[in-house]
């Protein structure tokens, strides 16, 4: 291939030879789209030709279309260091023992300039020379049992999960943290939760909404309070520790059972819904917000269940929803149907007959609100109670994914649908509550004078 016809194949190339810069400059670019300052990257292997991927100064990668290009100068140079310097764990028998868990998160991570991407560190060395602080706290050991991304997690990776939680527990741990994708971390709180009951020792998943390569990132202070909480802590339940506020100033520990991210990239996403948290977390103390949790315990006993059934689908109703959506489940073999019903827990007519064939093959079908805080309450409207009169069963207060993961585990355990009907109503681990507290709902909306004036209050 001769170098014209190279260079026409690779316009970012071409254009990179023509300003006599290279990958690694530190460069100054002007577009007609107007100025980027930052580090030219090596293409990833899944990138096209036609963009110069630069590192902002603000620690985001951007795509310049090599069209839009008027100039590039070269100010600098910065060579990659995507090596985190490992030291050895420092080793105190004063210290409490705690396990960390790996499923594919990135707590800490370096970044991958060939690729692009964001490599976890997850050795005791390497999370050592990333967040030595937590030497503070704990003798640490890690295990990676999973490397996937989150919405990759399932009923395998949480099987395997519990499996390992027990046996780590019956081995004398004094505390287990576990790193986990974001996205459907909540999920995975609100499973273990089913799935290892009677724990003695804390269980804290924690995760990253901004890797360890940018100056934004939350990683490193979301696993010092998780290691914190699981090394200090009394609180003897699955968690959820993430940042509370967007800023830098305390974690909050969730329930796994009332938690649910809220946001696709605040990192305060994490958020308790219809309850509040258990707990406030910084470097240097724990600070409970409600006195009914399960507390620590020195016995090395605990209750894993890890059944599961994965024929289990969660529907959330929308207008003029036709009935083949719930045909199809039925016609594929679905043994559990999780419906996220308007208001007080409703959906149109048209769905009667095919509910009422769900109801005949017997299809557990149980219902929450998309409305997220609240309470199902289907014997308000005719609607409700027709639909009850189909096999509908109100789940309470129970979050739409944490009716979806307890029904594949009821399911997982039993064909008698009066004993699913049984394990789904009978509260586990906070997942169904008497009441919600007035605070419990909190809403603000932006833009009000009096909403205003609050959050300047607490706005930094």
């Amino acid at each position: 291939m001769s170098d014209a016809n190279k260079g026409y194949r690779e316009p970012a190339l071409s254009v990179l030879k023509e300003n006599g810069v290279q990958v690694w400059s530190d460069v100054e670019i002007q577009t007609t789209r107007g100025s980027f300052t930052g580090i030219i990257l090596p293409r990833s292997e899944t990138a096209d030709a036609h963009h110069v991927v630069i590192k902002l100064r603000n620690g985001y990668n951007v795509g310049i279309a090599v069209n839009t290009i008027q100039e590039i100068k070269e100010i600098g140079r910065k060579e990659a260091h995507y090596k985190i310097p490992e030291q050895d764990f420092p080793y105190d028998p004063g210290k409490p023992n705690i396990k960390l868990l790996g499923t594919g998160g990135t707590i800490a991570s370096r970044l991958d300039y060939r690729t692009g991407a964001v490599i976890p560190a997850f050795s005791p060395g390497e999370l050592y020379g990333s967040v030595p602080e937590l030497a503070d706290y704990c003798n640490l050991k890690t295990e990676k049992l999973y490397g996937v991304f989150s919405e990759n997690m399932g009923p395998e990776q949480w099987i395997g999960t519990a499996k390992v939680i027990g046996e780590e527990i019956k081995n004398g741990i004094h505390g287990i943290v576990i790193g986990h994708g974001t996205d459907t971390m909540h999920h995975t709180a609100a499973i273990l939760s089913f799935m290892v009951q009677n724990s003695p020792v804390p269980i804290v998943m924690v995760g990253s909404q901004r890797s360890s390569d940018r100056p934004s990132s939350d990683a490193a202070l979301n696993l010092i309070h998780s290691v914190k909480t699981a090394a200090e802590s009394d609180i003897a339940e699955v968690t959820v520790c993430m940042f509370g506020p967007t800023s830098d100033q305390y974690a909050l520990l969730h329930r796994g059972t009332r938690v649910r991210k809220m946001h696709s990239s605040y990192r305060s996403t994490f958020r308790t819904i219809g309850d509040i948290p258990i707990a406030m977390v910084n470097k240097e103390k724990i600070t409970p917000l409600r006195s009914d949790y399960k507390r620590r315990r020195s016995d090395r006993e605990v209750i894993i269940n890890n059944a599961f059934e994965e024929k289990v689908s969660i529907v959330y109703y929308y207008p003029n929803m036709q009935p083949d959506i719930i045909d199809s489940l039925i016609d594929n073999g679905y043994r559990g149907i999780v419906i996220a019903g308007t208001g007080l827990g409703h959906v149109n007519k048209p769905l009667y007959p095919t509910l009422k064939r769900a109801q005949d093959k017997g299809i557990a079908v149980y219902m929450t609100v998309q409305t997220l805080w609240g309470y199902v309450q289907m014997y308000v409207y005719e609607t409700g109670r027709e639909m009850m009169q189909l096999g509908v069963i109100p789940t309470a207060n129970m979050l739409p994914e944490v009716a979806y993961v307890k029904l594949g585990w009821a399911l997982g355990q039993t064909d008698d649908l009066k004993k699913v009907k049984e394990i789904m109503l009978t509260p586990i681990a906070g997942e169904i509550t008497e009441r919600e507290p007035y605070n419990g709902y909190l809403i603000y909306q932006g833009g009000i004078p009096e909403v205003e004036d609050f959050l300047r209050t607490i706005k930094r």
